[in-house]
């Protein structure tokens, strides 16, 4: 700060200079307004006004020079040797293509042409022109991006394969600002970005960036970048009316608004400048719908052996959009043994509980509130110091291990940044409060035991109820009647059970929903019932500083580029998802006591902290005349709970003959665990999920004393068909797996990329395409496993611990004494693969101006796995279809002041896996489309689309929503009170 002071002190010695003058369109000879006027290699600088006119003070010395830019139009330098009359200017409509700069690729400014890694930018033009409903959809037609929609107001882009909806691996940042809800462990992306007033431009990199990044960006990156108050001023204000769900499937058509407004000015000679953004979007969600079985009769974990338990008479049914149903982890079955079948003695049947679906669980009202604010203050001709304040507010679902209705989520942002012509300082910090949301599976499982009886209580009345039936019914249970047996006797067990849409249903629903506790009574809640909450409080910080540094002044023979950053994160314990580990094992998901009771305000025990810390160096040299760069970077990146990480990044680019540019990039990355893959500690009743930070196994057992849980399935498939007797248990005992997770240690990718980009028939058309390699070793991923309690693994107490919980006792051998076994505790473990993974794939992207003002442009991506030989530990989740493309057609002014943009977009079908649903996802296409009215006057337009015009429903992955048609009409004023 003394420096700055010195320096600002030193720069009002020198005269105050004016520069004045006008920007007129060369083809129309009229006046240009929002023109950016730039001292070039400084941050000085204004813009026109309607009248096209603009006034520039400044301190710098003559001679320098003016750098006039503008979309749409080429850019155009002017040296300024002395003071005299008024410049005038004439700028050249830009027909060009190729030509923008980007920053993301090398953290400096560049020529998209001559980046050494696939990049993609989204300019104002193409974000204005766009037929999708807002800006941030229209990533979906990004070549090689992969769009993940969980709600209207939570969409996850990817990259380059393992996609998954709470996506760890690939970086979302505004302004520079990474916008990771730490705890919740999932990407706001826009629920807390900018407005369609606000945005700038958008700039994508699919593949690793940890080199220059850090170690969360190894699948890609999406820089968000917001326009500046010194460039963009005036007010300015959107609205945007549309409809969804018009066929009534899912819900009845219903209406979705957005609002916005901006206002930015600058004072003080352009000393001093401000804006400030607010927006307001509500609607009806999407549902997520699907009533597909994940888990049909002819698996081991359902009952193959009774081919009549098929379909809807499905005794082990588990729903794609089901909860308290789940079979496949194992947490809602139950063995109902000695059952007599078709005169057989000693039969099994596995059977799950009712459970609810997740449209009788989930609102589908969403909202989504953004206000962010901003002083920009300009210390000298080259430094420039901001405080920007951001605020969101969203209701919502995302998926992780469960479903999670994010209802009142608040996040802030506070982010301070000095920014000079050579170096960037920023700190922020990001503040996260969960609101009134709640995790959806222990809401349908504490609805079941709250309403319906405990697990065994409820296996007991569906027994009597078989063995009743089978008296009323010539006193046998046979394969014809046995479908009808159960429907009656699951109708028996479920006496008493709240249903949907009555109010007993929904005064326990929202009961359970505020208690902060998931498997224990609270005795914070008056008349709360015998079981658990499924409130999700969440409330922690996270600390960032970084600077960057250009050198290359001081370094004539090659650039020189230095950086560093460090961030901590600040968690504070739930009693749910993070606990204070110092504490028992007994009491870690327990309240702090005061005075014997819980307070109102319950302590979870001492914050926990994860912390990182990285640097960064790159060199870029350039040879033969500029027509060779080649770019060396290397990162260091330290963990206190890893050993220390180095990342390379080799890179050339050759230009040849002017326009032809190729590229070859190899990198690694690193990845340590995110906060909630690294120190979750959830405890849920049923299956626990814990983090990958080894010290949390202590005094669990769940990485060396386990068995894996497909074993555990096959294991008890056999003993049920012998009768489920602990002598079947101990002979099938070679059926169990030891699972033997390894010790946690960082995701590490080894990249290899090459590619070509070229402008060419007369600058009109553009060619950009790229082709990969990837190696990922250590995968990180979650794995289910079972822990014998009290036992040790191999022994024949814990082979009988593995037995289904609610199994008949009587079957016991009491000889052995193995009938008081406690059972197994379920774990889900996130750890490394023990495989190591190789994905390659390619992407095509084509644009061509021709006629006029038309433009066709289209992309074609290729990604694909190549399988192991062995089975791993827990399924990797390629989660990404072989094919996927795009088409568009546009024209931006087909009559005057009228354009129009049509979008086609297909992807074929693909296999999505995850803990939580696995299932084949089905080809589709969509057409979007839009016509926009532009008012020059008033510099207003009027843009009407759709998005999926067709109203084809389709889901984007397995346990998503469906998305069908949307249809709006926007209206946008820009530039008043300028």
């Amino acid at each position: 700060m003394a420096l700055l002071v010195c320096s600002t002190a030193i720069s009002q010695t020198v005269a105050l200079i004016e520069i004045s003058g006008t920007v007129i369109n060369h083809e129309k000879n009229e006046p240009l307004s929002d023109v950016s006027v730039q001292i070039k290699g400084s941050v000085t600088g204004t813009i026109t006004d309607n009248s096209g006119s603009f006034i520039l003070r400044t301190k710098q010395k003559l001679p320098f020079t003016l750098v006039f830019t503008s979309v749409g139009f080429k850019p155009q330098e002017l040296e300024v040797k002395s003071l005299g009359s008024k410049l005038q200017v004439a700028m050249v409509t830009q027909t060009v293509l190729g030509n923008e700069v980007v920053v993301t690729a090398s953290r400096v400014p560049e020529s998209i042409l001559k980046s050494p890694v696939a990049i993609q930018k989204l300019d104002i033009r193409a974000i204005k022109e766009t037929p999708a409903p807002n800006f941030y959809d229209a990533l979906e037609n990004v070549k090689g991006v992969q769009m993940t929609t969980s709600s209207l107001t939570f969409k996850v882009p990817n990259t380059r394969g393992f996609n998954i909806p709470n996506n760890f691996r690939f970086m979302q940042l505004v302004d520079g600002v990474d916008m990771q809800a730490a705890t919740l462990g999932v990407p706001l992306g826009n629920a807390i970005g900018p407005t369609e007033l606000d945005i700038q431009s958008v700039e994508i990199t699919p593949g690793a960036a940890s080199a220059l990044y850090g170690m969360n960006a190894i699948n890609g990156m999406a820089n968000l970048l917001t326009k500046n108050p010194f460039n963009s001023q005036g007010l300015s204000l959107y609205h945007k009316t549309g409809v969804n769900h018009v066929d009534g499937i899912d819900h009845s058509p219903a209406l979705l608004t957005e609002s916005a407004i901006r206002y930015a000015k600058a004072l003080f000679h352009n000393k001093f400048a401000f804006k400030v953004n607010v927006g307001y979007m509500q609607g009806i969600d999407w549902r997520s719908n699907t009533r597909l079985d994940q888990n049909p009769n002819n698996l081991k974990s359902a009952n193959p052996n009774f081919p009549s338990l098929n379909g809807e008479n499905n005794a082990a049914f588990d729903g794609w959009n089901k909860y308290g149903d789940d079979a496949l982890a194992g947490s809602n079955t139950s063995a109902i043994s000695g059952l007599t079948i078709d005169n057989k003695p000693n039969q099994t049947l596995r059977v799950v509980r009712t459970g609810y679906w997740e449209t009788d669980l989930v609102s589908p009202k969403v909202s989504n509130l953004k206000v962010d604010l901003a002083a920009h203050y300009r210390l000298t001709e080259n430094a420039e110091l901001s405080y920007s304040y951001r605020f969101g507010q969203m209701d919502g679902v995302f998926q992780r291990g469960n479903k999670i209705r994010l209802d009142n989520v608040k996040v802030q942002n506070h982010h301070l940044e000095l920014k000079g012509s050579n170096y960037v300082i920023r700190s922020y910090v990001s503040l996260e409060n969960t609101g009134d949301s709640y995790n959806v599976k222990p809401l349908a499982d504490n609805l079941d035991l709250a309403s319906g009886g405990s697990q065994t209580a409820w296996a007991t009345k569906y027994k009597n109820a078989l063995q009743e039936y089978a008296a009323n019914n010539g006193g046998n249970l046979t394969s014809d009647n046995l479908a009808a047996a159960n429907a009656y006797a699951r109708g028996k067990a479920d006496a008493g059970r709240v249903e949907p849409g009555t109010p007993e249903f929904d005064a326990l629903k929202n009961t359970i929903t505020k208690i902060n506790n998931w498997d224990i009574k609270s005795s914070t809640i008056p008349d709360a019932p015998a079981t658990g909450g499924a409130a999700l409080v969440q409330k922690s910080r996270m600390y960032h500083t970084e600077a960057q540094w250009d050198l290359s002044k001081y370094t004539k023979a090659f650039d020189l580029l230095i950086g560093a950053d460090a961030r901590i994160y600040e968690v504070i314990p739930d009693g749910n998802n993070f606990v204070d580990f110092s504490r028992p094992i007994s009491d870690r998901n327990k309240p702090v006591m005061v005075d014997g009771k819980v307070p109102d305000s319950s302590d979870f025990g001492s914050n926990v902290y994860y912390k990182k810390f990285g640097g960064f160096a790159q060199v870029t040299k350039t040879f033969f005349n500029d027509k060779l760069k080649l770019f060396g970077s290397l990162r260091y990146d330290y963990n206190p709970e890893f050993d220390p990480k180095f990342t390379p990044r080799l890179a050339a680019v050759y230009t040849a003959n002017q326009r032809h540019n190729f590229r070859f990039t190899y990198q690694q990355g690193y990845r340590f665990p995110a906060l909630f893959e690294a120190l979750s500690y959830v405890n849920n009743g049923r299956v626990k999920r814990v983090g990958s930070l080894s010290y949390i196994n202590e005094g669990l057992g769940y990485l060396e004393n386990s068995y894996t849980q497909q074993s555990v399935v096959n294991f008890n498939a056999a003993v049920a068909s012998q009768g489920n007797s602990d002598a079947a248990a101990l002979a099938n005992r070679d059926l169990l797996q030891w699972a033997n997770l390894p010790k946690a240690r960082p995701e590490q990718i080894t990249s290899f990329e090459v590619g070509y980009k070229s402008v060419l028939l007369d600058n009109t058309l553009i060619v950009d395409v790229d082709a990969y390699t990837n190696k990922y070793v250590g995968f990180l991923g979650q794995v289910q496993v079972f822990v014998p309690i009290g036992e040790t693994v191999g022994s024949d107490a814990a082979v009988i611990a593995m037995l289904d919980r609610n199994r008949d006792v009587s079957k016991a051998d009491a000889t052995t004494g193995n009938s008081a076994s406690k059972g197994q505790e379920r774990y889900r473990v996130y750890t490394n693969a023990k495989n190591a993974y190789y994905n390659y794939g390619s992407a095509l992207g084509v644009t061509w101006n021709f006629f006029k003002k038309y433009t066709v442009a289209g992309n074609l991506s290729f990604n694909q796995m190549k399988s192991n030989k062995t089975d791993d530990i827990f399924v990797t989740g390629f989660n990404t279809p072989k094919w996927s493309t795009n088409l568009s057609f546009g024209n931006r002014e087909v009559f005057k002041n009228v354009g129009f943009n049509v979008v086609w977009r297909w992807q074929d079908s693909f296999l999505w896996e995850s803990p939580l649903v696995t299932g084949t996802i089905s080809a589709y296409q969509t057409i979007d489309a839009q016509v926009t009215y532009r008012v020059p006057k008033v510099n207003a337009s009027i843009k009407a689309g759709g998005a999926n015009l067709l109203n084809h429903r389709y889901i984007q992955y397995a346990g998503g929503p469906t998305i069908g048609g949307l249809y709006y009409v926007a209206f946008t004023i820009d530039g008043l009170l300028k």
